[in-house]
């Protein structure tokens, strides 16, 4: 998948809480949707949507899937937010520079 679809699913907070369950590791679609506002079943879309975008890895085990953060798509988005921070960073630098020849005038 692209950085886009993983941006357009990250969007979602019920998505980012799942995201950062999965922190830590693997866990079961049970373990994920502990304490959270919404039903299981909501939290198995969202597990498809992250999955869809790239995000998320399914793992069976036995007679329950085990989601995991898969890291070649946040790597991919990284890279995307990488050349974004490059390029704010190269426009600082030219903005400075302008300002400081405007200065020894």
């Amino acid at each position: 998948m692209d950085y886009q679809s993983a941006i357009t699913a990250l969007a979602d907070p019920t998505r980012r809480i799942i995201i950062d369950r999965l922190r830590g590791g693997a866990l079961p679609v049970a373990a994920i949707a502990k304490d959270m506002d919404v039903s299981r079943p909501a939290v198995s879309q969202h597990l498809r949507v992250l999955s869809d975008a790239g995000l998320l890895t399914v793992t069976p085990s036995g007679n329950r899937r085990l989601y995991a953060i898969a890291p070649e798509g946040v790597d991919e988005l990284r890279r995307y937010l990488d050349t974004l921070w490059d390029d704010a960073l190269t426009a600082f630098a030219r903005a400075a520079e302008e300002k400081a020849k405007g200065k020894t005038k």
